[in-house]
């Protein structure tokens, strides 16, 4: 879903419309092993749509957040996890796009950075317009969303207040986790029984 919405791949039935260009937080795919860090932050930026002045502007705050010395002219193939994970995330979190899509929470892979990593991500995530955040962790929904939407085996069963969904959420994830297969189904059939799904009209075709 978080491809379609960005525009890596096509619907194969549908329309996706969208009030600006979408922003797909993570940049690892664009990213080269054998290229320092300091090449890899001007790759990543020019990646994310950034013009190369605007990477300029950016690169110095990205290498001072990202706290990794003189590793940054080194090639990132030498890097330990924790180094490559702070200078991703640095490179992610560069940016407050209007529309910005989250693939579960991002890792840093280094406990003493956690707490930076916290604080600027709870500013980035309201910095930005709007927030399409995917997790499979119902408290991290509850705590950074007002809406949730619930897939289940690739169709909508729910939408509606995040507080209200990921409830039955917690409940059924209880249910099927624990071997109660028959109840976690009848909750699914229950919550998908509610569900109905929205008419959506454009401003140019509201009357």
């Amino acid at each position: 879903m978080l491809r379609l919405i960005a525009g890596g791949e096509s619907p194969t039935s549908g329309d996706i419309r969208v009030s600006s260009q979408p922003t797909l937080l993570g940049v690892a795919a664009a990213l080269q092993p054998k290229l320092t860090g300091a090449r890899n932050i001007r790759l990543g930026l020019l990646a994310m749509g950034l013009t190369p002045d605007d990477v300029e502007d950016k690169f110095d705050e990205i290498c001072e957040f990202a706290d990794i010395g003189e590793a940054i002219d080194r090639p990132m193939n030498t890097y330990s996890s924790g180094m490559g994970s702070r200078l991703k995330f640095a490179i992610s979190t560069s940016l407050s796009p209007e529309i910005l899509l989250v693939d579960e929470a991002l890792s840093t892979g280094d406990a003493s950075f956690t707490d930076r990593a916290k604080e600027r991500m709870d500013g980035f995530l309201s910095n930005s317009g709007t927030v399409f955040m995917v997790s499979h962790a119902a408290d991290t929904i509850q705590k950074s969303c007002n809406r949730a939407i619930w897939l289940h085996e690739g169709r909508i069963i729910a939408d509606g207040a995040a507080e209200s969904v990921t409830k039955s959420y917690r409940v059924w994830g209880n249910r099927a986790a624990t071997g109660k297969h028959e109840e976690a189904a009848e909750i699914i059939r229950k919550i998908e029984g509610y569900y109905k799904p929205p008419i959506i009209k454009l401003e140019n075709e509201r009357k």
